[in-house]
């Protein structure tokens, strides 16, 4: 069976991004499934296979072509800047470039069909805008260099999948950003989605934005009404099971006993925090509406760590399973 190649970025060369990328690649479940390329500094990792004691050999490639799965090899493609002397757990602007070197040309060879998916190590958004990249973190960056209008951010944890009609905003400017032509959207991506991964006819919930979603009018300013249940009838109109708007404080309760396929969360925190009660080490981000399939591990860059060899890797090695189990095999 061929393995489809996943490109790996490497994050912020200051976090925990090299050390999870060597434990997680040093892995026999990890090794046995994939093909991966790391696109980042060959060196850094060399020093995150010294600094957790992984057996791992670090190869440096010169083009996806040259990618050979062979047990405890890191293949590393150099991109951008050497990071080899950044101090570890620091904030620093060229950890900041040299993540944004890494999405970048990760992005040029998804696009060209030379990698299956892109999973990212995590960045950090402030050393990010210090090097001059004003984005409010990987989704609105990926959308940007792909040219995409719009996408959807959807986290998967055990027994749970997410998917956010709104992120990175205030929540004033999320309640008026919401519109029934955007919740329709977000549902039929995420309802793609799930059938791409082998779910034929998707459950799907969709939360309210008020108290009991709204109850009838009774909080809120109507907005249940006006903004949500025009996309649940139209999304209904099209066969698909949807329900909603549904009370968010028992409908992810619903959802981990199996009730749901999928939640609709309104705005960030609302979909953020279930996620994140359920566990950091095993949450997934992926990225819903690109040109080709991107996951990534649902923390941090964990700077108070970085560098000591602790870091935790089961987040990467579930992100790099969902991007086997939705991404295409080419090669």
């Amino acid at each position: 069976m061929t393995r489809p190649l996943i490109g790996i970025t490497m994050g912020d060369p200051c976090g925990v991004g090299p050390e999870i990328i060597v434990k997680a690649l040093a892995r026999g479940d990890v090794q046995e499934r994939i093909a991966a390329l790391v696109l980042g500094d060959p060196h850094r990792l060399q020093q995150a296979a010294r600094l957790t004691a992984s057996p791992v050999q670090v190869r440096e490639v010169q083009r996806c072509a040259d990618v050979r799965t062979a047990p405890g090899v890191v293949h590393c493609l150099r991109v951008g800047e050497p990071t080899s002397a950044l101090p570890f757990g620091r904030l620093d602007p060229a950890g900041g470039a040299a993540a944004y070197a890494y999405i970048e040309r990760a992005v040029q060879l998804a696009m060209a069909g030379e990698l299956a998916a892109i999973c990212t190590a995590p960045l950090n958004k402030e050393a990010l805008h210090a090097a001059g990249h004003h984005y409010p973190g990987h989704t609105e960056m990926l959308a940007r260099l792909t040219g995409t209008p719009e996408v959807s951010m959807l986290l998967i944890a055990p027994s749970l999948r997410v998917i956010h009609v709104t992120t990175h905003i205030g929540l004033l400017d999320a309640v008026e950003r919401i519109e029934p032509g955007l919740v329709e959207r977000t549902i039929a991506r995420g309802y793609t989605l799930l059938q791409r991964a082998g779910i034929a006819a998707p459950r799907v919930c969709v939360c309210g934005i008020n108290p009991h979603a709204g109850e009838n009018g009774l909080f809120g300013r109507g907005e249940e009404a006006s903004k949500i249940e025009p996309a649940v009838a139209a999304c209904r109109a099209r066969g698909w099971d949807v329900q909603g708007p549904l009370p968010a404080d028992t409908l992810f309760y619903r959802a981990t006993r199996g009730d749901f396929d999928l939640v609709v969360a309104m705005y960030h925190d609302q979909g953020h925090g279930p996620v994140k009660v359920l566990g950091l080490d095993a949450g997934v981000n992926v990225t819903v509406g690109l040109p080709f399939v991107r996951t990534s591990v649902d923390h941090g860059t964990a700077f108070d760590i970085a560098g000591q060899g602790v870091a935790d890797e089961r987040s990467l090695v579930e992100a790099l399973r969902q991007a086997v189990e939705l991404a295409p095999t080419i090669g």
